[in-house]
């Protein structure tokens, strides 16, 4: 598999960091509702101090899939055959997740900032964490967490769609090796 992308296949680059973000994605949303969920502040804490350190790493990810796509490679082409709704749908759910993963880590580092919390979640300081609801950026970071689900679940499942009822084999473009749709092994 090549690093870049060709006309029917993501390169290994594009894929590893797809992936890689997906499941940093999922953890932070999962870890992001559950502290948000917890009155326990010692609780909480433990859980933010793996939080906002993979936010980090989403943010430099997402970074690095901009630049690629930007700099180094081609998107494949669409799939042949599809509506066109459906193709612009595609566009503006990528696009959509590039606007809400950015929103997310914007308001996520004003959370912490106006908060005064970064000093305990670095470990530098001690003392119980403050309410994040009484600051103004919590309010976009629980709202794009919601829209994060929802855009999770559109491309989960336009991807289900096209492999299961379809069964055009565009999933399989988004992997590391291309699929013989012809050899289901």
């Amino acid at each position: 598999m090549s690093t870049k992308s060709s006309p029917t296949q993501y390169g290994s680059v594009a894929v590893t960091i797809h992936w890689l973000s997906a499941i940093f994605i999922l953890a932070m949303l999962g870890s992001g509702f559950r502290a948000a969920s917890m009155t326990d502040s010692a609780a909480k804490e433990t859980i933010l101090m793996f939080h906002v350190p993979l936010g980090i790493v989403i943010l430099l990810l997402t970074l690095l899939r901009l630049f690629w796509w930007w700099r180094v490679d081609r998107k494949p082409s669409p799939v042949a055959g599809d509506p066109a709704w459906q193709t612009l749908s595609a566009k503006a759910i990528h696009v959509l997740f590039y606007i809400v993963i950015l929103g997310m880590i914007a308001s996520g580092i004003g959370t912490v900032a106006f908060s005064g919390a970064g000093g305990i979640l670095f470990g530098a300081e001690a003392g119980p964490l403050p309410d994040f609801s009484e600051f103004l950026p919590r309010v976009p970071h629980g709202l794009g967490a919601r829209l994060m689900v929802a855009l999770f679940f559109l491309h989960a499942g336009a991807a289900l769609y096209h492999h299961l009822i379809k069964g055009d084999g565009l999933i399989w473009r988004m992997w590391f090796r291309p699929h013989d749709k012809g050899n289901h092994s």
